[in-house]
This record gives structure tokens, sequence and C-alpha cells, in this order.
């Protein structure tokens, strides 16, 4: 199944969900993937210094883990497709206005922004009204 790339539609129907828990960034060799898979990463991502992992932040004290500051993550619940072009900007835009600060996963099915524990519902709110104002 193809995903929306009318930036219209994916505006006006984008429908952010705050997903409970908070979540943090970390960083750990590259070459030792395989001992943190037991932490079972939202997310991750190889660079030339190190992998990134994206972990639930009790995960990460457990382990020890230096980490980022505590983050929240929103879910756009649209099928937004990968080729779709304007959703990002548009969203990073509002939370821009807002002073939010975004981190951004673009996964098959859905976009999730990470965003500041303490800016989560002020975020959920400035996109809320971003595709209120969509539908108008």
């Amino acid at each position: 199944m193809t995903g929306i790339t009318d930036l219209s539609v994916l505006l006006a129907t984008m429908e952010p969900e705050l997903v409970e828990g908070e979540f943090v960034y970390c960083t750990v060799p590259a070459s030792r993937l395989e001992d943190h898979l037991h932490l079972r990463p939202l997310g991750l991502f190889r660079e030339t210094e190190g992998l990134t992992l994206i972990l639930p932040r009790d995960a990460a004290n457990r382990a020890g883990l230096q980490a980022s500051a505590p983050l929240r993550q929103i879910t756009l619940k649209v099928h937004s497709s990968l080729e779709a072009v304007g959703l990002t900007a548009a969203f990073s835009r509002a939370l821009t206005e807002a002073g939010i600060s975004a981190n951004v996963v673009a996964a098959y099915y859905h976009d999730h922004i990470f965003v500041p524990a303490t800016d989560a519902e002020r975020a959920i709110e400035a996109l809320r009204q971003l595709s209120a104002a969509s539908r108008s």
C-alpha cells in the first residue's frame, strides 16, 4: 500500500498523537550493535562516529548509557509516502514558530517527531492548529 503524497491531504489528516513515555538518543560503538539489541531500540542509525540508538529513557538508564535530554515522540497517524514533498517542512515551520526543536524520523507508514519532553504538549497543540488550518 502506497502512502499519501498530496500535501494538503497530509496536513489536513495528519492526526498528531503523543506516544506514551520518554525517549532518549544514545550512541554506542558501531561494531557492537549486537550488545545493545536487548534494549529494543525504537530506532537506530549507523554513523561514522558510532551507532545512534533511540531508546526508552528507562532502558538507557538501566544500561548506564549517556543520553540526550528526555524527548517525547509524536506520531503523525496519516500514512505519508516516503516521496511526499513538503510535509516535514510544514510541520517543522509550525514547530519553529512555536520555538520547539524537532528531530524527525520518517518510517514506512508514518513520520515520528521527537521533541523536548517539556515542550510536548505545546508541540501537539501547534501541530493540531496546523492541521485544522489546512482543513479550512
